[in-house]
């Protein structure tokens, strides 16, 4: 059996395989409340036979969302949309995980597929269209003529009471029935910004020194573990380096996953970038080896970033780089990959296929010599 397709059991949770889909924004709920949309996008990862597929950044405030056609979760209303994808997901194999975000200087940003807030007054009320003062470590704006806005810098009662959103966020996710939370501490977004050089420049004790600019985070985590059941996993997704000089790094990261480990966190999802003018040169499986450096801290990591062939994914685990392969473009290519991917790892089974059509495949592929 080739190690892409080993189940792996994190606490009281096991995932059938490890492929996971990573989180993607697709700027159309109203008012923070997910859709058949979100349902149908997400659903068909289920029946592509992936492991754990995860919601898209999901504002713990409403201020905290990267626009306002962002799904969200500050309220009770958003829980039984969520739980009707979450029971779909599952009823079809998938575990089923929500990022909780806040992107900090980087909300209030427009839809993206649209020329900047361009939408006329007859039709803000039937999009849900809104626009705010984000909130940030620091009030700098995150970069001039692309649509972002200054922001206010936090207090520290702002501060509490954004770990308290991220608690009772994750309080709202067990409600829904989710399988695993991911913290999203990656690209730029508050808590993100908290960790960098590049975008802190508090005077108190959330800024300067690397363990004051990681207490936000910690923090957090702290918060968000204390509400989650002990039974179900908790994610960390960290840009593991900004890739610029001076700002956060990979050794960074490291120090501050073995701080999330003692915290209670299962995986680090190790990503990288987020902030105008800085990151690494994309490129197929560019970020592997960040994951790898944050494994050696003795956690359990995720890789992501431009995997898309079953022989890298199969590898990524065999050798130990990462304990699970997440796909995003990847994914929307081919909503069926770990179907692919286990027919080009030769693992001699269509039990990952619906039922409803896994007998229709062995005559198929024999016909088309692709078995």
């Amino acid at each position: 059996m080739p190690k892409l397709f080993s189940p792996l059991t994190l606490r009281d949770v096991t995932l059938r395989n490890r492929t996971v889909v990573s989180p993607m924004c697709q700027y159309s709920a109203r008012h923070g409340c997910a859709n058949d949309w979100h349902k149908v996008h997400l659903g068909r990862f289920a029946l592509g036979g992936f492991g754990l597929v995860v919601v898209e950044a999901t504002g713990v405030t409403a201020e905290g969302r990267i626009s306002y056609g962002d799904v969200g979760i500050w309220d009770d209303t958003h829980i039984a949309p969520l739980a009707d994808i979450v029971d779909f997901l599952k009823r079809h194999g998938a575990a089923a995980g929500i990022q909780l975000a806040h992107a900090g200087r980087k909300a209030s940003t427009p839809i993206p597929w649209r020329n900047g807030f361009d939408e006329r007054e007859d039709e803000k009320e039937a999009v849900g269209f809104e626009a705010w003062t984000p909130v940030a470590p620091s009030a700098e704006i995150h970069a001039e003529n692309k649509g972002f806005t200054t922001p206010r810098a936090m207090t520290e009662a702002d501060i509490a009471a954004t770990v308290a959103a991220f608690a009772a966020a994750a309080v709202r996710s067990d409600r829904a029935g989710f399988d695993m939370v991911e913290v999203h501490a990656a690209h730029g977004y508050l808590i993100n910004q908290f960790l960098s050089p590049i975008s802190n420049h508090r005077t108190d004790h959330y800024g300067g020194s690397r363990e004051n600019r990681m207490r936000f985070g910690l923090e957090v985590v702290a918060a968000v573990r204390a509400v989650w059941p002990q039974g179900k996993p908790l994610f960390v997704r960290i840009s593991t380096t900004d890739g610029s000089a001076g700002g956060w790094a990979v050794e960074d990261s490291v120090a501050f996953a073995r701080e999330l480990a003692k915290l209670g966190v299962d995986v680090v999802d190790c990503s990288s970038g987020g902030f105008e003018g800085y990151g690494i040169k994309p490129a197929p499986l560019y970020q592997v080896p960040l994951a790898r450096a944050v494994r050696e801290a003795g956690i359990k990591t995720m890789a992501v970033g431009l995997i898309s062939e079953p022989e890298d994914a199969e590898r990524i685990i065999a050798e130990g780089d990462a304990d699970l392969v997440a796909l995003a473009r990847t994914a929307l290519d081919d909503p069926s990959w770990p179907l692919r991917a286990a027919r080009t790892l030769k693992i001699g089974t269509h039990d990952l296929w619906p039922i409803q059509e896994r007998g229709r495949m062995p005559g198929w592929e024999k016909v088309l010599g692709k078995i």
